[in-house]
């Protein structure tokens, strides 16, 4: 079976982006342009990955992290914040709050592919 990624963030260039790369690695795409679509896209389309900003309208990629966590249906949830917030403060606070992993843009797509991959357990 094909595993499912939710792509969140605000950004539209980087949304087309990232789904054109998944896509073409056999994934598929699901997406929210905030982190309150991202909580309903979450609940209703449980994704394999949540690629989640943390800057963005209504709620922040953190408060998505921690709902998600704090939510027991949703815990097992992979999130790969990936975020131009780069400081060593923000990577700890994503971690903390329950991210599996972090990445800051710009980021490399062979790396974030491998990551993904790796997160997922396999190839697409």
């Amino acid at each position: 079976m094909t595993a499912k990624i939710l792509v969140v963030d605000d950004e539209p260039n980087i949304v087309i982006s990232l789904e054109f790369l998944l896509k073409r690695e056999g994934y598929t795409v699901v997406i929210a342009r905030d982190g309150q679509e991202a909580i309903e896209a979450i609940e209703r389309e449980r994704p394999d990955l949540v690629l989640l900003d943390v800057m963005m309208p209504k709620k922040t990629g953190f408060e998505v992290c921690q709902d998600v966590r704090t939510n027991d249906a949703l815990q097992a949830t992979k999130i790969l914040m990936l975020t131009a917030k780069g400081r060593d403060t923000d990577v700890a606070k994503g971690l903390a709050l329950g991210a599996d992993a972090y990445m800051t843009k710009p980021f490399s797509t062979r790396d974030l592919v491998q990551k993904v991959a790796s997160m997922l357990g396999s190839a697409p």
